[in-house]
Formats: C-alpha cells, sequence, structure tokens
C-alpha cells in the first residue's frame, strides 16, 4: 500500500471526522491508530498507542499544563481581572475612548496571568461592557474591543497554546514565553491605536468617561499589586533562568493560592471548582495531545509531511512568498475551525516546510498563535463573539463582528510586522539569561 495515498486516505477521514463534530484528540487518535496499523501491523500500532499515551501522561515537562491551568483558575477566583480594569478605568477613563482602552490594557494585564482568551473576554466582558453601556458606547467598538482583547489571553504568556506548540516541535517552552512578550505589547498598543483613530474620527462612538481624583487613581493602583507581583515572579523568573517552566508554572499557581487568600476571595465553593475545572481542562488538553501525538507517528511513516516539504523547496519560490501562503492557509482555516485544531493538525505538515525554508521556529510559535487569534474573532466559528454574544445579548452577532473588523486589521498588521522585522519576537530570547 504507497504510504501517501494512504496519509492522504487519512487526512480526508480525519477531517470528515471533525465535521461530524467528533473530539478532536478522539479523531486524530483513531486515523492515527487505523494509519499506523495499514502501514505496518496490528501489533506495532498497539504498542505504538501504549508507549504514546504513558509517555505523555508520565511526561515531566507536559505537568507546566495543570499549573498553569490552576493558576489561571485561581486568578480568576480572586477578582484580579476585575481590580485590573477599575484601575486602569481611572487613569485613562476620562478620555473619549478611554473605557474601551481601559478593556484593552486590562484585557493584556489579566492575560498575563490566566493564559486563556475565553476566560480573559469573559471577565472583561462582565465588567466593561455594563461600563461602556452605562456611558452610552456604540455597540460594536464596546463589544469588538473586548473580543479582540480577548484573544491576548493566548499571546501574552503564559499560554496554553504555546505551551502544546513547544511540546508537538520540541521547542523551549520559557523560551516561547518570553518570545511572546513584545508581539503581545506591539499588538495591545496596535489595538489601542485603532480606539483612537476610531473615536478621533467620530466621537459619538466612544464618550469620555469620568475623571477620578488623584487620590482614587493610587488606590486603585494598590489592588493590582497581586498581578504585577506574580508576572514578574513568573516571567521574570524564566526570563532570568531562575525557574524552568515546570517551576515557574508551580511558584506561578502558588502565588496565585496565596493572594486570593489574602484577598479573601477563596472560600471552599471557589477551591472545588478551581480544582474541578483545571481536572476538566487538563484531561480536554492531555487527550489532543496524545491523539496528536499517536497522529504525528502516522504522518511520520506516511513520509506526507517530508514529501511535501520537499516538493515546495524544490520549486525555488521565494520563502517568502511561501510564507504569505501559509498565512493566507491559517486565516481561511482560522474562518472554519477551533484554533487547538488548527494547530494540531496543520504542524506535522507545515512545520518541515516553515524550517527547512530556514525560519526561526520560535518565531514562528509566535506566528502561529497569533493566527490562532485571529481565528478567535473571525466568523463563523469565533469562539470569543459567542462568548460575548452570551454576555450582550441584546447586541446582534452581526453587530460584534462588525465591531471586530478594525481590531482584525490590527492583528493583520501586527502579522505584517512580526514577518518583516522577526527580532520583535526573537530579541528578547537571544537575552535570556545574559
Amino acid at each position: 500500500m504507497d504510504p501517501i495515498i494512504v496519509g492522504v486516505a487519512g487526512i480526508i477521514l480525519m477531517l470528515l471526522f471533525l465535521f461530524l463534530r467528533m473530539n478532536i484528540g478522539f479523531a486524530m487518535g483513531i486515523v492515527g491508530f487505523v494509519g499506523f496499523v495499514l502501514l505496518t501491523s496490528l501489533d506495532a500500532g498497539i504498542s505504538m498507542i501504549g508507549i504514546v499515551t504513558y509517555k505523555t501522561g508520565s511526561s515531566y515537562t507536559l505537568t507546566v499544563v495543570p499549573l498553569f491551568i490552576l493558576m489561571g483558575f485561581f486568578s480568576n477566583s480572586s477578582r484580579m481581572g476585575y481590580d485590573l480594569y477599575q484601575a486602569v478605568y481611572r487613569w485613562i477613563g476620562f478620555l473619549p475612548g478611554g473605557l474601551a482602552m481601559a478593556t484593552v490594557v486590562a484585557c493584556a494585564g489579566f492575560a498575563a496571568i490566566s493564559g486563556s482568551s475565553l476566560a480573559t473576554a469573559a471577565i472583561m466582558g462582565m465588567v466593561a461592557l455594563p461600563e461602556m453601556k452605562r456611558f452610552n458606547y456604540d455597540n460594536a467598538l464596546a463589544t469588538g474591543c473586548v473580543a479582540a482583547g480577548g484573544t491576548l489571553g493566548i499571546l501574552i504568556p503564559p499560554s496554553t497554546i504555546m505551551i502544546i506548540y513547544g511540546i508537538l516541535t520540541e521547542q523551549p517552552i520559557g523560551t516561547l514565553f518570553i518570545a511572546g512578550i513584545l508581539p503581545g505589547i506591539l499588538l495591545t498598543l496596535l489595538f489601542l491605536g485603532t480606539i483612537y483613530l476610531l473615536t478621533r474620527r467620530n466621537p459619538l462612538l466612544a464618550p469620555a468617561g469620568p475623571r477620578f481624583l488623584w487620590k482614587e487613581r493610587f488606590v486603585a493602583l494598590k489592588d493590582t499589586t497581586g498581578v504585577l507581583f506574580l508576572f514578574i515572579l513568573v516571567i521574570g523568573g524564566l526570563y532570568t533562568g531562575w525557574f524552568s517552566p515546570t517551576e515557574a508554572a508551580g511558584v506561578g499557581a502558588f502565588g496565585a493560592l496565596v493572594i486570593t487568600l489574602v484577598k479573601r476571595r477563596l472560600d471552599r465553593e471557589n477551591l472545588f471548582s478551581a480544582l474541578q475545572e483545571t481536572a476538566l481542562t487538563t484531561a480536554m488538553v492531555f487527550t489532543i495531545l496524545i491523539g496528536a501525538n499517536i497522529l504525528g507517528y502516522f504522518m511520520t511513516i506516511s513520509q506526507i509531511p517530508e514529501s511535501l516539504s520537499r516538493s515546495i523547496v524544490s520549486l525555488g519560490l521565494n520563502r517568502y512568498v511561501v510564507m504569505s501562503i501559509i498565512c493566507v492557509i491559517y486565516i481561511i482555516l482560522g474562518c472554519l475551525m477551533e484554533g487547538m485544531a488548527i494547530m494540531v493538525l496543520t504542524l506535522p505538515v507545515v512545520f518541515p516546510i516553515v524550517v527547512q525554508l530556514g525560519f526561526d521556529p520560535i518565531w514562528f510559535g509566535v506566528v502561529i498563535t497569533l493566527f490562532i487569534e485571529m481565528g478567535l474573532i473571525t466568523p463563523p466559528v469565533g469562539v470569543n463573539v459567542f462568548v460575548i454574544s452570551g454576555i450582550a445579548q441584546d447586541v446582534p452577532m452581526y453587530t460584534i463582528f462588525r465591531g471586530i473588523a478594525p481590531f482584525f486589521l490590527a492583528m493583520v498588521i501586527c502579522l505584517i510586522l512580526l514577518i518583516i522585522f522577526p527580532q520583535i519576537a526573537l530579541f528578547l530570547p537571544q537575552t535570556m539569561g545574559h
């Protein structure tokens, strides 16, 4: 049986499973196992499943997954997102568009301790949307800035998406985290610039909020010390080499627990809820990773990634032309599939091509994370949009998507800048531990 034909048939079958809404981890695992058996033997396939499951479940490196997830849930319980928004709101809320800008900055800050786009969008939506509604903000701008700001949760470290990318491509997770800092700041500034331009063109979109006393501003800042401390502790420890990623995750989870206790916002219900949600989310992530690794074995012996990368390189196209094609493919996929699915399905094929063309794998980790961010707000599968729609039930879905359009353009500009100036992502990793 021709390995390439079996590989192509397996990919088609897997897409069919996903279309039928099968869990992506099971879809990859079933296709990977059946394909591996067809190209080797049943005994080899059963042995491979046992090895992959044990290796993934017992991996010390993968302990960062539940620990960073737990850190995020403890941060949710401590209401750090609410404190962040209130502090930024008091400092810049009086500007035209100030409430929207405060929302984006608070999203960026909360992203640094949660690692989840959905959690960031949900929390900031509940906190910020009522305030913007009270000051007669345009519905499209208000919902658009929250949905787009929430995407920062997977670009600014810690990021579950970057952890999975690092595991699947065997890249250092700590380095990936550090690489996401400057692009995250750049995207935040582009979002703020978008709000400024929109409100400058039409001030009625976002009237100015109240002006607070200096004393109130500094008092609000005091409530954000926990967020700042946690970010410096985790990311600073990774950058200087004091912590490994696993140690940083443990310290971060413990630090978030302590902050929640100090703020007296942790009760028995919150504690059990955080532990339960962490267990469920971890199980989902590990199911995907096991399925992805099984599929990876199948893809390797099918020779599809190697053949495809060799064929593309032999065409003699400029590497930036190839990268542009990859970018277009990812943007289209973002409209059709969930971000995690896109990454685990495409990496076995795309990653060898990217590396063979001479692109830095750490840089590409940031780029693919940005693509997944785009997918979170593009119709019809934009998950963040559905989260915001659930909070702002009086706002039509079309209005939310219309409000997202300028922020999507800002993401495209960020992507172009990253491709032209890869040092935006690579500068800090190159100075790590120095």
